[in-house]
């Protein structure tokens, strides 16, 4: 086993891990103590992840963000929780409005994360109309059943099934693990990429609205889903998905800004939350929303 610690001094604005993994943008960690997303902190547990065939625990302490890993994970920590963002930078290019201002304020250390495409792309067609909590208990149960084992520390885990790995499922099988009217989207976009069809990695060197566009080409994926991807593994820091609560945002908030389709309404909102870290802005304020910090109606 390998361990570590990233000192506080060396993450500008710090991390405060709970906030970055339960804000709803992951569904790749699990908790030590088993209670992810049941909106309790605990500062004792470890977040988990396998990935890569590596495993990493994670938890922030008085001297920093502590680590125990297969490897050296330092180099994954900063990759998959963006250590090296500079947060004061980030809050201080936000736009002069109060939800936004508020949203930082109270929720200081959250960090945009960077999954896998795959993974995310995976992860985000079982998000349609599910509680955080039941996203992360579909894909959790995807790599139990289908990813690869690892050992580590007496215990075992389980990586994010590779396309080659879910493209083998079948429809019964995933309606069974209770993924539902899903089941389908997932097997067939999961083929899409093992058959070389499209990647979504394939995005990355897109321009922005280009590269939503070409996700929503995978089955199950419409222009939501696409700028979740966007966001939370292609690093376009302006996407800003809109999902239910950004909705009620701009309908209690910026009216101005609902010019009807997708499109011009996320080029407005876009705007709205400063352009180019609006991604940023919009996490912040979903969690705001969401966790009762802000009301809207």
């Amino acid at each position: 086993m390998e361990t570590g610690t990233i000192p506080h001094t060396e993450l500008d604005g710090g991390i405060n891990c709970y906030l970055t993994i339960e804000s709803g943008q992951t569904y790749r960690w699990t908790r030590s103590d088993g209670e992810l997303y049941a909106g309790s902190r605990a500062p004792e547990a470890w977040y988990e992840l396998a990935i890569d065939g590596e495993v990493v625990r994670v938890r922030s302490t008085d001297d920093g963000l502590e680590w125990e890993s297969t490897t050296d994970a330092e180099p994954i920590l900063r990759r998959r929780l963006r250590l090296d963002d500079d947060l004061p930078a980030i809050v201080a290019d936000a736009p002069d409005d109060t939800l936004v201002e508020d949203a930082y304020a109270t929720h200081r250390g959250l960090r945009l994360v960077t999954d896998p495409p795959f993974d995310t792309l995976i992860a985000f067609i079982c998000s349609a109309q599910m509680r955080v909590e039941r996203i992360n208990e579909m894909v959790t149960t995807l790599a139990t059943e289908y990813g690869t084992q690892i050992e580590f520390d007496g215990r075992t885990y389980h990586d994010f099934p590779t396309p080659d790995q879910l493209a083998a499922a079948t429809e019964s099988e995933l309606r069974d693990l209770g993924l539902g009217y899903r089941a389908p989207y997932v097997v067939e976009t999961a083929r899409m990429v093992a058959d070389g069809e499209g990647h979504p990695a394939d995005a990355r060197d897109l321009p922005y609205e280009e590269a939503r566009e070409y996700l929503t080409r995978f089955v199950g994926v419409g222009e939501k889903v696409a700028d979740c991807i966007c966001l939370f593994a292609l690093e376009f820091d302006e996407a800003v998905p809109l999902d239910t609560w950004i909705r009620k945002a701009i309908a209690t908030y910026y009216p101005d800004c609902d010019h009807g389709s997708y499109a011009k309404t996320s080029r407005a909102i876009r705007e709205r939350f400063g352009g180019t870290y609006a991604g940023y802005a919009q996490t912040y304020v979903f969690h705001h929303l969401r966790t009762g910090e802000a009301t809207v109606d």
